[in-house]
Formats: structure tokens, C-alpha cells, sequence
């Protein structure tokens, strides 16, 4: 089993990068879990209260159930990942079945910061995207898919996600093994990438 961790900053292209990996191996190669699943669970607060959680920080999410989730699949045992609105900021009372498979992989902007979670990782990746591009996808995403308008969306972003990016993510590059700038539209860093896990899958069969 090859486990891999993917980090990098909110809007900066991971999804991306996941997907084009993804879409290189067969569907019973490669599995995927979210850091954003694991949020923890803010129902019994106030929606307003809620609201102002500031998601890129560290203690927002359940570090100890994800690492404990990531280290049951390398044990061959499936997990119940977590679903999380950011509509509502709470947890769904249904989970998803994560299985395992050949290739596990980890994705989030805090991931590679948590060292028990990080020393699952076979192989650290960190997407780096220039901040204006990340700027205008969190503006483009936040409105589209959490609902929430320009001004919500700026004022977030100064006062949460760019200190928070500069405090906690961008710090985490330095344990990556790999570092792809200009996020999913570098293709020969995406192909290194596909090519070392195909390898891996080689030598396991």
C-alpha cells in the first residue's frame, strides 16, 4: 500500500492535482480521504456562532480521528469518513465507506502539519500556487459552492485564511518530498507524480 499526502494552500489547484491522479489508476487502485471530512463537528453552537469558525487553523479540525482513520486503512480495515457541510458546519448523520486499496490518498491544507499524520504519508506532495490565483479560486468556490458573497468571501480571507496560510501551511512545505507549482496545471510535475505510484503499484504486483 502506498500512502500519500497531498497539502498546499486553499484554492491552490490540490483537488485538481487529486483528480488527474485519480483519473491515471482504476478505481479499485485508489481510494481518497479528505481533511475537510473531518471537521469537527460545530452543532451546538449557534448558526451564527458557527458562521465564524475559522476553518484554516488547526484546532478546527479532528486531527486524532483522521490519523487514527488513515492508520486503519494501511491495517487493511475499511473507515467511516465523516461528511461535513460548510453550509451548516456540522456533520452529516451519515458517513461514507472508505476501503483500502493500493493507493490511499490524503488530501487537505493542514495535513502535512500534524506530525502522527504525517508520518503515515509513503510519499508528502505540496501544491503551490501563487497567492492572487488561490484568491480568485476561494472567491469563485465560496460563492458557487458554500453560498457566501464577495464581501464574506474577502474578509475571510484577510482575516483567516491568508494569516492562517502564512502561519501554519506554508510552513509545512518544508517536509514535502515533492513541491508542484502552479498547482494542476503543472502536467510534468502531475506525470512524475503518476509515474512514481504506477511504479510502486508495479513492484507490488
Amino acid at each position: 500500500m502506498l500512502v500519500i499526502g497531498i497539502a498546499g494552500g486553499t484554492g491552490s489547484g490540490k483537488t485538481t492535482v487529486v483528480k488527474k491522479i485519480m483519473s491515471s489508476l482504476t478505481a479499485d487502485e485508489v481510494a481518497l480521504v479528505t481533511q475537510d471530512s473531518y471537521y469537527k463537528d460545530n452543532g451546538h453552537l449557534p448558526l451564527e456562532e458557527r458562521q465564524k469558525i475559522n476553518f484554516d487553523h488547526p484546532d478546527a479540525i479532528e486531527f486524532d480521528l483522521l490519523t487514527k482513520h488513515v492508520n486503519t486503512l494501511k491495517n487493511g480495515q475499511s473507515v467511516e469518513e465523516p461528511i461535513y457541510s460548510y453550509l451548516t458546519c456540522t456533520r452529516a448523520e451519515e458517513t461514507k465507506t472508505v476501503k483500502p486499496k493500493k493507493v490511499i490518498i490524503v488530501e487537505g491544507i493542514l495535513i502535512l502539519g500534524h506530525p502522527a499524520l504525517r508520518d503515515l504519508f509513503d510519499i508528502k506532495v505540496f501544491v503551490s500556487a501563487d497567492a492572487d490565483d488561490r484568491l480568485i479560486r476561494v472567491i469563485n468556490r465560496d460563492i458557487i459552492e458554500r453560498g457566501r458573497t464577495v464581501d464574506v468571501v474577502l474578509e475571510r480571507y484577510h482575516q483567516s485564511v491568508k494569516p492562517m496560510h502564512l502561519q501554519f501551511i506554508e510552513p509545512s512545505k518544508r517536509y514535502a518530498d515533492l513541491i508542484i507549482p502552479q498547482g494542476g496545471h503543472n502536467k510534468v510535475a502531475i506525470d512524475i507524480l503518476t509515474t512514481i505510484i504506477k511504479l510502486n503499484l508495479q513492484k507490488e504486483n
